[in-house]
């Protein structure tokens, strides 16, 4: 029983999407809602799980290969969480495109499945699986829309670049089992610690690995995916794809470097400068000259990703727990801000445009202060979450000695702020195109609002965000 108890939330979410993808063969055109329903009944009892056989211990089960800790725990509430907002906020743009189809949603639940198998992985095998499950349910993802030129072509490019680059993590992968001789991430630990092995192959390794993670993240020079995926895809499958899966990429990322590679922690070390360096400076110039919000947003995520960085390489419990907390955060702004895109979007109308948002506190004050706590938060302005998020990790570089590195960060986040308050700008002091106020359904509006009002609230008393980051990394198996 234990075995299953790890595994439970994993089941639920795997036994909710069989059943779903049969029941929505019988549910009739105009009952489509009822898939829609059992996809967020799924989610919700996958939160209930996972909060009920939450456990302080680590317990390693199946031979190994699955690892249930407070880091996993943690990390699928909150992708359960960020996936259900989500579905959420993209109902009534869904419907109005003819997407609101039980695809959609079994799609989504694979994807989240395949991001919890790769939170509680315990095994280079466990590891690959989960990231295979989710990749391959993303890509069908973006190509949702089949009668439309823009994400068809997204979603070959995000397939091509994401086979290579899976490829190029098999081929790293293998050469750590030549080296070490194991696939579970405690055995390369220990061999990595201990200096066994063939050092250079195992270096040749760690080069292919944190490329593959590289291109997970979305860093310079492997963010050239990035764009047009966001860009072209459906936008709730954009919203998808900036959430939830970042919060896999952390624990894939922590899992290898900071657990199985931590013997070779110097070596990656210097990678990640280069790639949190180049990410920050490239991510927040060319975001400046974006005109489309969904481009913007994407080469900001770039950035974003290199500020996350700045908390592994300083590779210990501040941290690390630091780098957690802005995963967490970059989630709750990102849904935030896209949700607001799904929320002045309208059939046949895309509000994926800058000059979308032109005058929208006269339309709307109450979502255009949503949207002005995004902004800010995103470009890291105090009092909102933000703003701790990137105080945290400069600091933990800081502490570290990284204080070049810190110096460049404050500097890039002084760059980026210009084309987040170029947002707040055209929203509060620009006329807008027409006067309708915004209307939205009662379920979207409190949970848009309360999303975008916790922005605040953590950021103000970010202790309690902070504390459970820190209680994850403090009890996690790695």
């Amino acid at each position: 029983m234990p075995h299953l108890a790890a595994v439970l939330p994993e089941i639920v979410i795997l036994v909710a999407a069989c059943v779903i993808l049969i029941v929505d063969l019988f549910v009739p055109e105009e009952r489509r809602a009822i898939s829609y329903r059992l996809t967020q009944a799924a989610l919700l009892l996958g939160i209930v799980v996972v909060v009920v056989t939450a456990r302080i211990d680590p317990v390693r089960v199946f031979g190994g290969l699955v690892v249930d800790d407070m880091l996993s725990d943690v990390l699928k509430l909150f992708a359960l969480i960020a996936v259900a907002l989500t579905l959420a906020y993209s109902r009534g743009y869904l419907a109005a495109r003819g997407l609101y189809r039980g695809e959609m949603f079994v799609l989504a639940l694979f994807a989240l499945l395949g991001m919890m198998v790769m939170m509680s992985a315990a095994s280079l095998v466990t590891l690959y699986l989960g990231l295979e499950l989710m990749s391959l349910a993303l890509y069908a993802l973006v190509a949702l829309r089949r009668d439309a030129a823009a994400p068809s072509e997204a979603a070959i490019k995000y397939f091509v670049l994401g086979a290579l680059a899976s490829g190029v993590l098999l081929y790293g992968f293998s050469m750590v089992y030549g080296a070490t001789g194991s696939l579970d991430l405690d055995r390369i630990a220990l061999a990595t610690l201990g200096a066994q092995g063939d050092r250079t192959l195992l270096v040749f390794g760690l080069v292919f690995v944190v490329s593959g993670i590289a291109f997970k993240l979305g860093v310079v020079p492997y963010h050239m995916w990035v764009p047009d995926v966001y860009h072209g895809a459906p936008t709730p499958v954009t919203l998808l794809i900036g959430t939830a899966p970042k919060l896999a990429a952390f624990a894939f990322t922590l899992r290898l470097l900071a657990g199985a590679l931590k013997g070779l922690e110097f070596d990656w070390q210097g990678m990640l400068i280069v790639l949190s360096l180049l990410s920050m400076v490239f991510g927040n110039l060319v975001a400046i000259a974006q005109v489309n919000l969904k481009r913007m947003l994407a080469y900001s995520t770039i950035a974003h990703m290199g500020y996350m960085l700045l908390g592994f390489l300083a590779a210990d419990l501040n941290g690390f727990s630091a780098a957690m907390f802005y995963a967490v955060t970059y989630v709750l702004m990102t849904l935030v801000a896209f949700g607001m895109i799904l929320l002045l979007s309208r059939e046949s109308f895309e509000a994926d445009l800058l000059d979308d948002f032109k005058g929208l506190n006269r339309r709307s004050p109450w979502w255009a202060f949503m949207m002005l706590l995004a902004m800010f938060s995103l470009a890291g302005i105090p009092p909102t979450l933000g703003f701790y998020a990137k105080f945290a990790v400069i600091e933990a570089a800081v502490n570290q000695g990284f204080v070049a590195l810190a110096v460049a960060a404050v500097l890039t986040s002084v760059v980026g702020a210009f084309y987040y308050l170029r947002v707040v700008k055209l929203m509060y002091f620009d006329e807008p195109a027409e006067s309708a106020p915004i209307v939205a359904p009662g379920g979207t509006r409190v949970l848009l609002s309360a999303n975008g009002l916790l922005l605040l609230v953590l950021g103000i008393v970010p202790q309690i965000l902070m504390g459970l980051c820190t209680l994850a990394i403090t009890q996690a198996h790695f």
